[in-house]
């Protein structure tokens, strides 16, 4: 788990009315529904640490911090690594499905008065879909203040930066792939990784949490929510066909589920997991 959020419900939920989404996850008085920023992190047999995303993080000054609804001023996800025996530095790959603050403001370190936020991963190799790339270098006026300016000249002088313009990547090598959606942002890479019990899929923003398995909900910050739900439908087709799983970023309580089909053919999550805390995938 990384830094929480609470934002505005009716955003979340896009064109689905209140009286449907309180049932999945209750608002508070100013109409804010609670937001995990969960990250996955991959050891391999071999040793190599792979981190899927870094959350939110702690890097908002404290105005901002605020009006994006961050609970923790803290960096949540270093202490939770920290927990289970991982430092910064242990850390040798960061794939990051898009470049949202939400998603990969928790490379930078906590907020300080008065210093620049620095990397907090010192010797990671970060991978990042190319279209993701060029969409922060020139957002739109709509989704502009989403992005961290000054993320990007850190992350390349890195010189370790892998732009997949693909759906494979060089650093992650074999066991790894990437559905490749552009309903939530241009280039967004929703990663899948092999497992022997079925593929988990990162499903990112495309399917943020349990109850956005239903197709006709996409959030508001959803730039093309059409195309979404196409490729929602094909990506919960394929998984229902493979036995495969989700892994949640956002939703408050769920952080992996299988994908099944009701009696009336709609998706949902099945089997939900909690915590994945030292689980074999």
């Amino acid at each position: 788990m990384g830094n929480s959020q609470r934002l505005d419900g009716g955003a979340m939920f896009g064109n689905a009315p209140r009286a449907l989404w309180q049932r999945w996850i209750a608002p508070d008085e100013l109409n804010r529904i609670p937001l995990a920023c969960r990250c996955l992190l991959v050891e391999e047999s071999g040793g190599r640490r792979i981190l899927f995303e870094a959350g939110i993080g702690a890097f908002f000054e404290p105005k901002y911090r605020d009006r994006f609804g961050v609970q923790e001023s803290e960096h949540v996800l270093l202490d939770n690594l920290a927990a289970i025996g991982v430092l910064p530095g242990d850390v040798d790959v960061v794939v990051l499905s898009h470049l949202h603050f939400d998603h990969a403001g928790g490379l930078l370190t906590a907020y300080e008065e008065g210093k620049e936020p620095q990397l907090v991963f010192p010797d990671a190799a970060y991978v990042v879909g190319e279209r993701a790339w060029l969409r922060a270098e020139n957002p739109h006026p709509r989704d502009r203040a989403s992005f961290i300016p000054s993320l990007l000249p850190l992350l390349e002088a890195t010189g370790r930066v892998e732009r997949v313009a693909g759906t494979t990547s060089e650093v992650l090598g074999e066991g790894y792939r990437f559905h490749v959606s552009d309903g939530h942002t241009p280039g967004l890479l929703v990663a899948e990784i092999a497992a022997d019990s079925g593929p988990v899929v990162f499903a990112a923003d495309l399917i943020p949490g349990a109850p956005w398995v239903h197709l006709p909900i996409t959030m508001g910050y959803d730039r093309y929510p059409e195309l979404l739900i196409d490729e929602k439908r094909a990506l919960l087709s394929d998984l229902v066909e493979r036995g495969g799983r989700l892994f949640f970023t956002h939703d408050p309580t769920v952080a992996m589920a299988e994908v099944a089909v009701d009696g009336r053919g709609r998706f949902h999550a099945a089997k939900p997991s909690g915590s994945l805390t030292g689980s074999v995938l």
